[in-house]
């Protein structure tokens, strides 16, 4: 027999923090901000937790909507939960 020649549809996730663009994107809005060594980092993770929120809250507002699918409207909802908690 030969060998399979399909391929994973599996990708690879990325271990590492684009610092680079981040830095980049830093640079072009605000070219007078000084940023420490770390700070592009804690603002990486500070998206992720964004998202990882906004994730959850859709797949509630979901839930509660007894539909199996996240619709923009679950997103919309949940965008303006969190927003308003984030505002401090």
């Amino acid at each position: 027999m030969a060998p399979s020649t399909t391929v994973s549809q599996r990708k690879l996730i990325k271990r590492k923090a684009p610092r680079g663009f981040l830095r980049r994107v830093f640079k072009r809005q605000k070219p007078h901000l000084r940023l420490g060594t770390g700070g592009d980092l804690l603002v990486h993770l500070n998206c992720l937790l964004f998202i990882h929120r906004l994730a959850e809250e859709s797949r509630t507002k979901a839930c509660e909507d007894k539909c199996g699918v996240i619709k923009k409207e679950h997103v919309m909802a949940a965008a303006k939960v969190i927003l308003k908690k984030s505002r401090g």
